[in-house]
């Protein structure tokens, strides 16, 4: 006994989908872009656009360009400050110990 559903295992849309149906696809250039870890990307881009001078790698992160034998180096990344780092930028141990001094003075009254 059948559910009732005359399109079971389908959905909207499905079927399939020829150059007909989408239009002609743009030509395209495949471009070959090397990161210092010598991994090899190429990305395909529609043959009048702009080629970008760096890619990023997608398999480790690295700024990647198109001279193999001379890649572009990997950014440098800051290690994580946490706020009293940068205070501790900003102000020396005398600058601390007078602003603790005087906290204090406000909160016993003195001031």
């Amino acid at each position: 006994m059948a559910s009732g559903n005359a399109i079971r295992g389908s959905r909207v849309g499905a079927g399939p989908m020829g150059e007909a149906e989408r239009g002609e696809s743009a030509p395209r250039t495949r471009i070959s872009f090397w990161c210092a870890n010598k991994h090899e990307t190429r990305p395909s881009f529609a043959a009048e656009a702009v080629v970008p001078e760096t890619w990023d790698c997608p398999r480790c992160g690295f700024p990647a360009g198109q001279d193999e034998h001379n890649p572009p180096a990997p950014s440098r990344n800051e290690p994580y400050k946490t706020h009293l780092a940068y205070v501790r930028e900003r102000r020396s141990d005398a600058d601390g110990e007078a602003i603790l001094a005087e906290a204090l003075a406000k909160l016993r009254g003195e001031i």
